[in-house]
């Protein structure tokens, strides 16, 4: 069976979107939509959309669109819905539409592809041999801003969002750190803006704690680069330190281990140029929506899932703002 996809929106990262659908058995994007007459879209309106008798309505919309076109949505009765992050206005919002959406029998997904980026499938994957984890450390370091005219030739909203660090980029890794380590039991945040330029956050440290006695920390700077060749890649680098070893991703994609007390390092994952997005994790989350479609399985990043990963965007802001560390209830 193939799965017959609509994408609403043709924006920005629609495109990656688009692209992986192309690339994906067991799917076939029949139609698109965007109001912009500009755009290349077959329909100009959800609704003309929603009229192609879809199996999955992809929403790659801003933020303050995703309630609207959730509902109109179920009430086609897709397969699915994959909703583009920031995943609604507000948690909320987020959590009215999940109520609604588990009322039908229609999937309600967040597309969340940073979990889905070979490094992080593949450290999952070797998390055992570091024994006792004791901490995971990611440096954000894109690069891209600095200066004046930070962010105006691809994603020019970001230099309006109240919230920018945390609520846009940092949220991929507190997710991140959810699928390798668990919920935290803690968080402290301590949050800044470096470019005048724009209204949000920019930089800043978020640290999560576990009873475990493990840390997972986002050390974030949106103007400072690390050494890559497209520091989009990887957007940054990571260590994750056990008792038994340590296993560090570099700019290049590459993750190795190194047992405690060699000077030995043994590759996990070899550096390489991908298609797409990010080690072509828009194309990995995909396909794994479209195999637990068909094929059966667990969908990783439920709407229901997500509101987690959102509600620790929420107590980061709250932490920054009391200068100390808050718990997290489960």
């Amino acid at each position: 069976m193939t799965l017959r996809v609509g994408l609403l929106g043709l924006g920005y990262f629609a495109q990656f979107h688009q692209e992986a659908w192309g690339r994906i058995d067991g799917a076939d994007l029949v139609a698109s939509a965007d109001a912009d007459p500009g755009k290349q879209a077959d329909h100009r309106s959800l609704a003309g959309l929603l009229g192609e008798r879809l199996d999955i309505v992809d929403i790659a919309t801003p933020p303050h669109t995703h309630a609207d076109a959730i509902r109109a949505a179920l009430r086609a009765r897709p397969r699915a819905v994959i909703c583009q992050k920031p995943f609604c206005i507000s948690l909320e919002d987020a959590t009215a539409v999940t109520d609604e959406a588990e009322a039908t029998d229609v999937a309600l997904i967040v597309h969340e592809n940073f979990r889905f980026q070979p490094w992080f499938r593949a450290l999952k994957s070797a998390l055992p041999r570091l024994g006792r984890i004791m901490q995971i450390t990611f440096r954000l370091r894109p690069g891209d801003g600095r200066g004046p005219d930070a962010y105006l030739a691809r994603q020019p909203y970001f230099r309006a969002m109240p919230r920018f660090l945390i609520h846009e980029t940092g949220i991929h890794y507190l997710d991140v750190f959810r699928y390798l380590l668990g919920d935290p039991d803690g968080i402290y945040a301590d949050l800044r803006r470096l470019n005048p330029s724009i209204r949000g956050e920019d930089a800043g440290l978020v640290v999560l704690d576990y009873g475990s006695g493990a840390r997972a920390v986002l050390d974030g700077n949106r103007l400072a680069d690390h050494p890559s060749d497209d520091t989009r890649r990887t957007f940054g680098e990571l260590l994750a330190e056990g008792e038994d070893g340590t296993i560090e991703l570099t700019g290049d994609g590459a993750l190795t281990f190194r047992q405690h007390g060699s000077q030995t390092r043994e590759t996990l994952l070899a550096a390489a140029t991908w298609l797409g997005f990010a080690g072509d994790s828009v194309h990995a989350f995909q396909t794994h929506v479209v195999a637990a479609l068909t094929r059966g399985g667990v969908l990783e990043t439920t709407a229901r899932d997500y509101l987690a990963t959102m509600r620790l965007v929420e107590l980061a802001y709250a932490s920054a703002e009391a200068k100390a560390r808050l718990p997290v209830e489960h």
